[in-house]
């Protein structure tokens, strides 16, 4: 069999219409005309010897060769990428400072961090782990230069990177905290205000008539953790970082409501202007891409008039 050597372009386009939404956007996000990623997704599939894509109602909807080739194209991306970040900017020097969500302390940051120093060993990150609205006030201070956190419904710059899921959680062992059939209200275990997902749960059991109190304030996520799996409260967080003894309830089944997904978002206080945070993004966003499921990323769902 003849090998066939993708090129890297074609499955930019590619991946960009997927993550856009419309091969439209995506000509816009490149900076090509639509005809142009047209003839480059067209390259692709004759390139891979099948249709990636195929229409669907209105829209367009990937093949199953181009949902298998979607998943290595990023890998290919993220590795010629972090190739070209490391070539050009061997000279890159100075500092840069990061925020980033306590959810993502211990998934997300080792990688990036470890990626980073090895591309730019002259560059000094100072990092911080902080709350959802002190990372975003800090960036909008300038007193950080990049920040990963959740959407706060606050109409932003800042590019949403993925949409996670919120769930209800409780503990794994022993006896369920709370029953909806019962007469008491529902023990709440949760961050100290402000807290973005602490604000989201209230709303939620309010609007579904669930008498609620709270029964365990916790400054950090580690403490809420602590306490939901000892039973103390139900949590509502994201599943990023759950540890082992804290499972996901089914709404449904609990009688509770059926939380919403919620925004992850990049501030860049340079909106792009800082060559480091150029690079220290990057990796951002392809550690993000190898370590969240692919039904949290951007939809695959194509618009036809891309």
């Amino acid at each position: 069999m003849r090998l066939v050597n993708f090129d890297i372009e074609a499955l930019r386009s590619f991946v960009a219409g997927i993550d856009a939404g419309s091969f439209a956007q995506a000509a816009d996000r490149l900076g090509r005309s639509t005809s142009a990623i047209s003839a480059r997704l067209k390259k692709l599939e004759e390139q891979a010897g099948t249709p990636l894509v195929q229409k669907s109602g209105r829209g367009l909807r990937l093949t199953d060769a181009g949902e298998v080739l979607l998943s290595y194209a990023r890998r290919l991306l993220n590795l010629n990428d972090e190739a070209i970040s490391a070539v050009r900017g061997v000279e890159l020097e100075g500092w840069i400072r990061l925020g980033v969500q306590e959810d993502f302390g211990e998934t997300i940051l080792p990688q990036v961090l470890g990626r980073f120093a090895r591309a730019h060993p002259k560059v000094r990150i100072e990092g911080r782990i902080a709350r959802n609205s002190e990372l975003i006030e800090k960036t909008a201070a300038g007193h950080l230069d990049l920040a990963l956190a959740w959407d706060d419904g606050v109409a932003s710059t800042a590019e949403t990177i993925a949409s996670v899921p919120l769930c209800w959680l409780g503990a794994v062992d022993g006896e369920p905290v709370w029953s909806a059939r019962g007469n008491e209200p529902l023990p709440l275990a949760a961050l100290e205000a402000p807290c973005l997902l602490r604000n989201i749960a209230c709303e939620h059991l309010d609007r579904q008539g669930i008498a609620w109190r709270i029964a365990f304030v916790s400054p950090s996520l580690g403490g809420l953790w602590a306490a939901t799996s000892a039973g103390l409260g139900i949590a509502l967080r994201t599943p990023v970082g759950r540890p082992p003894a804290v499972r996901m309830l089914d709404p449904v089944s609990n009688g509770l409501p059926t939380p919403p997904s919620l925004g992850l978002r990049l501030h860049d206080a340079s909106g792009g202007a800082n060559p480091i945070g150029v690079h220290l993004a990057t990796i951002i966003r392809q550690a993000l891409h190898e370590t969240l499921p692919a039904e949290w990323m951007p939809s695959v769902s194509l618009d036809a008039a891309g």
